[in-house]
């Protein structure tokens, strides 16, 4: 059957309501119509697939061939809709929230804390789409987790993360040991992260050797990407602190340097200054704020 002649969905609703049944009259009361209406949409439909779908017998209904074989498909597919309308569109998505998160401060931040929050509020579904430094944009999202300097227009935000910013690499770095002191760095390749306004040009300037002359540079649009990079040996990244704890606890990055310099740019959780948001949403943004203050006391 073509598209164009695709039946329409009341028509095929009711077919399904009256082979289930097989009476014309509870079909309609399931459906709330006539008899009539219910009998006149059957009709229509056989008339489309030019194919009888029921014999209509004195005291009821009884599928012929074509209706038992067209049944089954026609009910699966008016369940999987009800099923998928309702997941979209039902009431439990009320209860979602939806963060739109940087995909490095979920993988190392956020994502190993979530059990306390889901053992607080289980009731409480959380969805969580990846940004990657998106700032103009129209606000779909109940909160973001954005990083910067906590300035944007309209939107209240909440800072996550006092950081410092720290060299990383894996035990091997291009196919060499790490660098024993900075001077070093001019022979390896430095991994830089777009979007981030204090980079390498701001610690090697913080550091004093911001005229230091570096063999080669990659450039990535998310951290976790340098991140992974620096594990592997492709060079050096620079890490927040806030997000490196377990990598370097786990000795798969190593810090080389001593130095580490405090960055006035933070994670934050923002969310539009006019509008409240929901209970649920506030359930989340509670913890997550509660999660991060003491995160910071504790480091």
């Amino acid at each position: 059957m073509s598209k164009k002649r695709l039946p329409p969905l009341n028509w095929l609703r009711s077919f399904e309501a009256s082979a289930r049944h097989l009476n014309f009259t509870l079909a309609a009361t399931e459906l709330n119509l006539t008899q009539a209406a219910i009998s006149q949409q059957v009709k229509g439909l056989e008339t489309q697939l030019g194919a009888t779908l029921f014999k209509r017998l004195p005291r009821g209904l009884e599928l012929t061939d074509a209706g038992k074989s067209y049944l089954p498909p026609v009910r699966d597919a008016i369940e999987r809709l009800a099923a998928v309308t309702d997941e979209i569109f039902g009431q439990g998505v009320a209860k979602a929230v939806t963060v739109k998160v940087n995909l490095v401060f979920f993988t190392h931040w956020l994502a190993p804390r979530l059990h306390r929050f889901y053992a607080l509020h289980p009731d409480v579904r959380l969805n969580f789409p990846s940004s990657i430094w998106i700032e103009e944009r129209k606000w779909d999202s109940d909160m973001d987790i954005r990083h910067g300097l906590g300035n944007w227009q309209g939107l209240t935000s909440e800072r996550l993360t006092w950081d410092h910013l720290v060299p990383v690499c894996g035990h091997n770095v291009n196919g060499k040991a790490p660098p024993a002191h900075i001077g070093q760095l001019a022979d390896y390749t430095l991994l830089h992260v777009a979007g981030y306004k204090e980079g390498w040009g701001y610690w090697l300037s913080q550091s004093g050797n911001d005229d230091l002359v570096i063999a080669s540079h990659v450039h990535f649009d998310t951290l976790i990407s340098a991140l992974q990079m620096a594990s592997l040996g492709h060079g050096i990244a620079l890490g927040r602190t806030s997000l490196i704890s377990n990598l370097l606890q786990s000795q798969l990055l190593i810090a080389p340097f001593a130095e580490q310099f405090a960055t006035q740019e933070a994670f934050y959780l923002v969310y539009p200054s006019q509008h409240s948001i929901s209970h649920n949403a506030e359930k989340f943004r509670a913890w997550l704020v509660q999660e991060a203050i003491d995160a910071h006391l504790n480091s």
